[in-house]
């Protein structure tokens, strides 16, 4: 239950009286560690916002320059005490927030303080640690009320006599307390429409009543049992949420209503018509002991005959994921020809059927996910089936094959997921020796279809063209090993829409692939893979979005910056890659591009020797053994065989100008000659 705060007016803040800004008649004061009301601001003052700051006591003065107020908040401040004169001259107030303060403390004095209130509409007590003695004390007088929040205080039990005057009431918020016990604590609000009652520990619900309330949230409570009143009376109930209980069966819902949104989610149920050891307790009663003062009443419930007591015509929105249901009884949704979202993932579903007898005809989405799915049935000759379906979920069940054409007839379907399931698409590549083609899913000539997931599929070197007809913007094939053993030829009827593709971990190892025919690809994840090259024909593309983490890159191309690809993308996931640290120079080009973003940029290293570095902050030793590495070699040889050269050459010379004389001596005895006198 929100309380909003504004005047919708459309004009600049200006400085006011106190260090507060002011809009046409708004002034706002939040934050600006008040621990008073100033009382030198404009009177004719219309909303005053007095949120987060330390006001302990509003005063019976506190509001006597502002008669013409008609919204104050005073949200999370230290308030503990509201004197009794404290709205004499504010008597036109309409909208009060007071949560998250400490009115607990002097609540008496408070409520004679509220009582002047004759025009208040809405009020907001959260968060105030309220009983529910001290509740009923402080909205007594307050009959004019239409909407009323004591969400996050300490109610524990509710009875009739906590909201007797509260003839007005539309809206009621008890979010968040302690209440385990209602006991007629809402028959006397007649005009009561919204009901929160979420984060309780209510165990059950028997005997609803209320007719004219609209929407009914109860959620995350203990509740085992929803029973409603056995009446024809019309209930006006549209919305009712009971996810996040412990209800065992389908909720006996009234006969007559107009709900249109029934939330069943995370609970225990299940149908027990059919058991999956084969057993039935269709003619199961259950019998309810309701005790009340003095008076005992048995009521007994068949489980099965009841559903179709109630009247489910209108209803659109029906989640019953997380629950344990492993069939759904006869005819359970033929009660419902309006129905639009059917959420059943999540259960324990083996079998179930896609028409029965014309229901379904309005379902929008369809969600199967996570069961233990085997198979889809569906009536053999029949006509449209699941004309309007436009999502179809039935990922991560045991499926390996859907009903032949089962798409044919659905006219509208764009999303699709079968991912997780063991299914082939068809055409099936001929295989030596088999003379039956194995089952596969058909998607051919769906012309609506754009998105379709088939990760983890099992997917083995699709052939011919399964496409054909499609005209998919988004394709999942990650978790397929072998699915790109053949090439990406069988792409080939995408090139024109496709714009999203995964390929992550489809064992990709191979830089020749060629991506260059898939021109209109926006986004492509190639993560979990084995890539050693990056793929050249990715040049051409103009991704804005591209994904290498996991795979065996020691670099980018050094040029990668300037091709088409470098100058569209938008955003670049990089990590986990063995990068050598002495060819960094892609990294510091990627980090002069305009507008790109690497969202995994600190987790991004690079390996010299057994050390691993962060690109962006290399030691000074590491660069410069980079350096040696990368220097030219001819020139490093040079440089290292000079001094050697030199040294045998100065060894030489000395080694014959010690020698000279001997070795002239030498040389005259071998040759004959006489030396000169």
């Amino acid at each position: 239950l929100a309380v909003g705060w504004g005047s919708g007016a459309v004009a600049a803040w200006a400085p006011s009286p106190g260090g507060c800004e002011l809009v046409q008649s708004t002034v706002d004061c939040t934050g600006r560690w008040l621990s008073s009301i100033p009382g030198n601001l404009r009177g004719d003052t219309e909303e005053l916002l007095l949120d987060d700051n330390t006001i302990q006591v509003l005063g019976n003065a506190s509001l006597l320059p502002y008669t013409q107020l008609c919204r104050l908040s005073l949200t999370r401040n230290r308030l503990e005490l509201i004197e009794p004169g404290a709205f004499h001259s504010s008597q036109g107030l309409q909208e009060l927030s007071l949560s998250d303060n400490l009115l607990f403390t002097n609540y008496s004095l408070t409520a004679a303080a509220l009582s002047a209130l004759q025009a208040l509409r809405t009020l907001d007590l959260a968060g105030n640690r309220l009983t529910e003695d001290m509740v009923s004390v402080l909205v007594w007088n307050l009959s004019s009320l239409e909407s009323l929040s004591v969400a996050r205080n300490v109610i524990m039990r509710l009875d009739s006599s906590i909201f007797t005057n509260l003839t007005q009431l539309l809206e009621l918020n008890l979010e968040k307390n302690y209440i385990f016990e209602i006991d007629e604590a809402f028959e006397g609000l007649q005009s009561l429409q919204r009901l929160n009652i979420a984060y309780n520990y209510l165990p059950c619900l028997v005997g609803f009543s209320l007719t004219q309330l609209r929407v009914l949230n109860v959620s995350n409570n203990i509740i085992e049992w929803f029973l409603a009143l056995e009446s024809d009376d019309l209930f006006e109930l549209e919305v009712l949420d009971l996810s996040h209980n412990r209800l065992l069966f389908f909720p006996v819902l009234p006969r007559q209503n107009k709900l249109h949104s029934l939330l069943l989610q995370d609970n225990r149920m299940s149908f027990y018509q059919r058991l999956p050891n084969g057993t039935s307790l269709a003619n199961v009663t259950v019998q309810f002991l309701i005790i009340d003062g003095n008076s005992t009443n048995i009521t007994t419930v068949r489980l099965w005959d009841e559903l179709c007591y109630s009247n489910l015509s209108s209803l659109r929105l029906l989640d019953m994921s997380q629950n344990q249901v492993w069939g759904l009884p006869e005819g359970f949704l033929a009660q419902m020809p309006s129905l639009t979202h059917l959420k059943l993932n999540q259960n324990c579903l083996e079998v179930f059927h896609l028409l029965e007898e014309g229901s379904l005809a309005m379902l929008t989405e369809l969600d199967l996910s996570q069961n233990r799915l085997v198979e889809l049935g569906t009536e053999v000759g029949v006509g449209d089936v699941l004309p309007n379906l436009q999502l179809f979920n039935v990922s991560a069940n045991r499926l390996q094959a859907l009903p032949p054409r089962v798409f044919s007839h659905t006219r509208k379907i764009t999303t699709v997921d079968l991912s997780h399931n063991q299914v082939d698409l068809c055409p099936q590549p001929d295989i030596a020796g088999e003379t039956e083609s194995p089952p596969c899913v058909d998607i051919r000539g769906v012309e609506t279809l754009t998105h379709l997931s088939l990760a983890g599929c099992g997917l083995r070197g699709l052939g011919g063209r399964p496409f054909q007809g499609t005209s998919l913007i988004h394709l999942d094939l990650s978790d397929n090993c072998q699915a790109l053993s053949g090439g990406l030829g069988w792409l080939q009827d995408l090139a024109l829409t496709l714009q999203v593709l995964s390929l992550r971990n489809t064992s990709l190892s191979s830089a020749a692939v060629d991506f260059s025919a898939l021109n209109s690809l926006v986004r492509l994840d190639l993560s979990g893979n084995s890539l050693t090259a990056f793929p050249a024909s990715l040049g051409a593309l103009e991704l804005h979005s591209l994904d290498l983490r996991d795979n065996c890159l020691p670099a980018l191309p050094p040029g990668a910056a300037r091709t088409p690809l470098g100058r569209s993308l938008r955003e670049l996931y990089l990590s986990r890659n063995p990068y050598n640290c002495c060819t960094l120079g892609w990294w510091d080009a990627l980090q002069r591009v305009e507008g790109l973003r690497v969202p995994d940029g600190r987790e991004v290293t690079c390996s010299h020797g057994s050390r691993a570095l962060s690109p962006g902050a290399l030691p000074e030793p590491v660069l410069r053994s980079c350096r040696w590495q990368t220097a030219d070699l001819a020139l490093l040889y040079l440089v290292l065989a000079l001094p050697t050269c030199l040294t045998l050459l100065v060894a030489f010379a000395v080694v014959f100008l010690m020698l000279k004389d001997k070795l002239l001596k030498m040389l005259k005895n071998r040759c004959g000659v006489s030396s000169p006198y």
